[in-house]
Formats: structure tokens, sequence, C-alpha cells
């Protein structure tokens, strides 16, 4: 007799920011069996870099369970670039000297630590149902005009 399939988490996520820096928001997509979750929030003032980042932290925060293996589509090469090349363990060691977004890794190093994550480039604005719809989050929440302060990056701006 076999075992019923588990069903594994998929979450796709995108990042927007109208200028670079301006007004951003991201998008998420969680798939897990037949259930979908989405998510989206929009920042008055950001980067595009830091959107595609804080889709995926919303992503981890917004989980249930713990010790769980995942997978993030992102289209994001920043992203997946900054993990799976191993630059975020670099950063880490050497304090993040001359990188941006240090409060963002550091959070998504926190949550990472209690997944199996793993990270799948998608080519963005092509046939991908999902990435294109984090993509209408992420535009639509940078639009909507209705956005909360990054705080990461405005007080970073100020401590230049």
């Amino acid at each position: 007799m076999e075992s019923p399939q588990v069903p594994q988490l998929l979450i796709y996520t995108d990042g927007s920011s109208r200028g670079n820096p301006g007004p951003g928001g991201y998008g998420v997509v969680m798939l897990w069996g037949n259930k979908t979750k989405e998510l989206s929030q929009g920042y008055r003032m950001t980067t595009n870099n830091r959107m595609e980042l804080m889709a995926v932290i919303v992503a981890l925060k917004n989980l249930t369970k713990k010790n769980i293996a995942l997978t993030i589509f992102t289209d994001s090469q920043y992203v997946v670039n900054t993990v799976t090349k191993g630059w975020l363990k670099n950063w880490l060691k050497t304090g993040f000297k001359g990188k941006k977004n240090k409060d963002l890794w550091l959070t998504y190093h926190q949550l990472s630590q209690h997944y199996s994550i793993t990270f799948q480039w998608v080519k963005g604005h092509a046939n991908n149902v999902h990435n294109n719809r984090c993509d209408v989050l992420a535009t639509a929440a940078a639009d909507s005009k209705q956005w909360l302060i990054d705080d990461g990056y405005e007080m970073e701006d100020i401590n230049k």
C-alpha cells in the first residue's frame, strides 16, 4: 500500500519599485496542495532588491509549521545568487562590509534556519502564471499609496 503523497510547499515571490529607489511593493503566492494564499504590501520609499527579498521574508514569516522543505521561485537573481552561491555566508563573516540590505539579510538568515529551502530562478514576465500573479500583486502594492515605511531603507539612507 502506497503512503499518501504529502503536498510540497511552493512559494512564488516578486518585488517591484517605481523608480529605484521609489515606492515599492512585494507579492507572494503560496501553494500547499489545493490551498493558495496571496500576500502583498507597498512601501513609500525602497528599492527593487529590498522588495524582492522582503517578499521571501514575509512568506517565511507567514509559515505556521517549522522544519519543512519548501521551494521558493523568484525572478530575482540577486536573491537566488546571494543564497545559492554562498555570498550570504561570506557577508555574515565580513559583517556585510560594503553590502546593502544587511537588516533584511540578517532577518532572512534567522528565518531560514527553520526550513530546508530550495531556490529556483524563474524568468520574469514570462509564461509562469504564479510569477506573473506575484508581479501583479507587487506592482499594485507599489501603486496603492497604502504604504508602510521601509525603516531599514530609510534609516540606512539617513545614516549615510
